[in-house]
């Protein structure tokens, strides 16, 4: 009998809530299909069977919280109805025809379980969610991938929208005769392991919010030249230029170990970005940014945006950052106070941009395009004077970009 165990799929994870089975007691699976989707900290992850078997016993409910450790299901690896070297079904012509006079468990059947399908795990849930069989989807991504337009375009646009009313979030009073169970949303997965860290954050470190004002002007001035040869983000910009001022200001960059009595300074910079999806906040990381070039940083922030968006992407792409940005401006915000992505020691939010009067050197009032800033710090860390000179630089950078072309690699 084989156990399938809820493992450690990523740094400090200690429990995960079981979303969906993708089998039922009594079918038989293949050696690493995936059986199980599972929602931890960071992400949705899907859990294959280690062995070939037939599903025995399911111990743990779907929507279930479970600790790190804990048997979810068992498979009888004796009962296979396929062998376990074999990674997919044979073809219908190589598949000979059970004896009539052989015992039911010597048979060897059809596999019942779910075909092996190119799908990330969000996309299973709109699927669900849409009533959809996402076996009879055709993939039009990378080597056949269903996405999530695939899934919507199967159901037909006026089908997913009406299938989308109904499982709009349980906040929702029902038309007639509302109770209070509907008024719950359920707090568990990713909402409960933010709550959960960023408890940890506020509780452990004495934070102090810095601010201060960038002048935009020339920044988005420099962005359009490039656009004949390049389309570079802001965001680009500014990972950057924080890529360079924590090289000179390092206590940015680092990591109290209290217990020990040190400072460890980080040899690179891992730029956390936070992401803001319909499944709650998530930091994709682009690792080594300071010895990436603009265009590099731009392409790779890109990329993992959207698989941050769509809920596809893995543990080491959201694990490992030493700083951490919040580009909130877009949404509309003019100024806040962040809390610091533990164990990180400071995080950098940018608010929103805006088109102002300022007085100039010569005393004359000018249009500028001005942005604020907040620079969150570990008070343990690092002091105010450090924090003002490290914003200063940063803030130097992006209203003087092209001192940018002297670092760019």
């Amino acid at each position: 009998m084989v156990e399938v165990k809820l493992h450690d799929i990523g740094e400090g994870m200690t429990e995960g809530d079981v979303i969906t089975y993708f089998v039922k007691e009594g079918e038989d699976v293949n050696e690493d299909q995936p059986i199980i989707e599972v929602q931890t900290e960071k992400m949705v992850t899907e859990l294959t069977a280690p062995k070939g078997g037939r599903i025995k016993d399911i111990l743990v409910e779907e929507g279930a919280t479970i600790s790190v450790g804990t048997t979810i299901l068992t498979i009888d690896a004796g009962n296979a109805s396929i062998e376990e070297d074999e990674a997919a079904p044979k073809d219908d012509s190589e598949t000979s025809e059970p004896s009539e006079t052989a015992p039911d468990h010597d048979r060897k059947t059809e596999v019942k379980g779910p075909v092996r399908i190119k799908a990330a795990p969000y996309t299973r849930k709109i699927a669900r969610e849409l009533e959809v069989d996402i076996e009879q989807i055709k993939g039009t991504g990378k080597d056949g991938r269903i996405t999530v337009e695939d899934v919507k375009s199967f159901k037909g646009p006026e089908e997913a929208v009406d299938k989308g009313e109904k499982v709009a979030p349980a906040t929702k009073k029902a038309a007639e005769d509302p109770t209070e169970e509907e008024n719950w949303i359920p707090f568990k997965g990713r909402r409960k392991q933010i709550a959960k860290k960023m408890t940890q954050s506020i509780y452990t470190i004495p934070h102090v919010a810095h601010m201060e004002e960038v002048d935009m002007t020339e920044l988005l001035a420099f962005r359009q030249e490039l656009k004949p040869e390049a389309s570079i983000s802001v965001a680009a910009f500014f990972i950057k230029a924080l890529a360079i001022a924590l090289n000179d200001y390092p206590i940015f960059n680092s990591e109290l170990d209290e217990e020990n009595g040190r400072i460890l300074l980080k040899d690179s910079v891992h730029m956390g970005i936070a992401t803001d999806t319909t499944e709650g906040l998530i930091v994709p990381v682009i690792r080594n940014a300071e010895g990436k070039s603009l265009s590099d940083i731009h392409k790779e922030m890109k990329s993992l945006t959207a698989k941050a968006m769509e809920n596809n992407i893995t543990g080491k792409e959201v694990t490992g950052s030493t700083f951490t940005i919040s580009n909130v401006g877009p949404l509309g915000s003019i100024g806040a106070t962040p809390i610091i992505n533990y164990p990180e020691v400071a995080l950098m939010a940018f608010h929103k941009t805006k088109k102002m009067p300022v007085v100039d050197q010569n005393d004359e009032i000018v249009i500028r395009s001005m942005m604020n800033i907040t620079l969150t710090f570990d008070h343990r860390v690092a002091d105010g004077g450090e924090a003002i000179a490290f914003t200063n630089r940063f803030k130097s950078l992006l209203e003087n970009p092209k001192l940018l072309l002297l670092e760019l690699v």
